[in-house]
């Protein structure tokens, strides 16, 4: 949990899930990513938690930086490079602007491509 002094005592604390669900929401918001990706055995915890934001997002929060990890699965037909830099870009400035706490790294590990399939052409039988 990152602590923020403040003047006149005091501190600000900011919990590792509150910047892990800013990252996955980020995240989720940049084109090119299809969704998170969590991996079987953290699918398996959310599932029973109900805890479906954070999927896919692993940070290390310390008194006035962090590092995060993110695994994520790209649209078909992007390219890659260009997706992942924008995300790293997309979160860092999303951490930095809503908690304060300067982003050291943000990691990318893409993990899948999503193909999504095209509807079937109507045949005109009924």
């Amino acid at each position: 949990m990152a602590e923020q002094p403040i003047a006149g005592g005091g501190a600000i604390r900011i919990a590792d899930d509150v910047v892990a669900v800013i990252a996955g929401l980020a995240a989720t918001k940049t084109d090119g990513v299809a969704s998170m990706s969590g991996g079987i055995t953290e699918g398996w915890a959310k599932r029973v938690s109900g805890k479906n934001v954070t999927r896919g997002v692993t940070v290390e929060v310390g008194q006035v930086e962090t590092a995060i990890d993110l695994r994520v699965i790209v649209e078909y037909g992007v390219k890659i490079q260009e997706v992942s830099r924008l995300l790293q870009a997309n979160v860092k400035e999303a951490v930095e602007t809503m908690t304060g706490l300067s982003v050291v790294e943000v990691n990318v590990k893409v993990e899948g491509v999503e193909i999504k399939e095209e509807p079937a052409a109507e045949t005109g039988l009924k």
